[in-house]
């Protein structure tokens, strides 16, 4: 068996690709702020009046994302504005069991803003995906 020469191998340039690569992500990154700042939507329930919604709720928001309300569980005081972002892809509802505020469809990256008025415990689902529960304890 004859041995035939080769030509050795460069190493591969992981440099110039490293800098390509961050260079698109940071790329990326920018256009999705961009298009994420364009989407936002916001309506308010008659559950507890016509205030401007708060985006920025802080403590008083909901996200809707990977199929959950996160946090499943929140606390707020008489008069409190919680506002819903769905974050997920998928449409979403925010529809309290009493029927006391409904979101309809929210499609990515829009908004639902609601006051509570009165003290209690609100269970509430997304219509589309049943399984999908969290609870608003109001108090007083």
């Amino acid at each position: 068996m004859a041995l035939t020469p080769t030509t050795p191998r460069r190493a591969p340039r992981r440099g110039r690709s490293l800098r390509r690569f961050a260079g698109a992500s940071a790329a990326g990154l920018t256009l999705v702020v961009a298009v994420a700042a364009c989407g936002s939507d916001t309506s308010s329930s008659a559950a507890g009046g016509g205030a401007p919604a708060d985006s920025g709720g802080g403590g008083n928001a909901v996200a809707i994302k990977n199929f959950a309300f996160a946090p499943g569980t929140l606390t707020v005081k008489v008069g409190t504005m919680v506002t819903f972002t769905n974050q997920d892809s998928a449409t979403h509802t925010a529809t309290a069991d009493d029927k006391s505020f409904d979101s309809k469809n929210l499609d990515q990256n829009k908004t639902f803003s609601t006051t509570f008025s009165k003290a209690g415990t609100i269970k509430y689902h997304c219509d589309i995906h049943q399984y999908m529960t969290g609870t608003i304890t109001v108090t007083g």
